[in-house]
């Protein structure tokens, strides 16, 4: 499957963006989904994810209430809303692919990836 993330931008404090993630060569509806942000200087942490029906997804404690995640199975394509961002959400966000249908937030359950989109949060 080949992941095609987008959405990303500049943005000041407050402001709102919503990342999509779209998947071709084969469909994503059994898998569950996540995305990830790798901030600069920093390791890559798991931001959210949700399982394959779209009825369950979990959050980092870092973006709980502010962020949420869907899907669309029709397009095979998932979303991320970001509200209230703050420049600590400065960062590359990739969407991933688990081999697993439930929401997890196990990176290594993770083994397609996309390619990342930028997002950066003036203050």
């Amino acid at each position: 499957v080949q992941l095609q993330a987008s959405g990303g931008g500049l943005v000041q404090a407050g402001d709102s963006l919503r990342l999509s993630c779209a998947a071709s060569r084969r469909t994503v509806s059994n898998n569950g989904m996540g995305w990830f942000r790798q901030a600069p200087g920093k390791e890559r942490e798991f931001v959210a994810a949700i399982d394959w029906r779209g009825s369950q997804s979990i959050y980092a404690d870092s973006v709980k209430g502010r962020f949420t995640m869907s899907r669309d199975s029709a397009k095979n394509t998932v979303y991320l809303q970001m509200n209230g961002l703050g420049p600590e959400d400065t960062a590359i966000y990739y969407c991933a692919a688990s081999i697993t249908s439930p929401a997890t937030r196990r990176t290594e359950l993770y083994r397609s990836w996309g390619q990342g989109t930028e997002v950066t949060v003036s203050s």
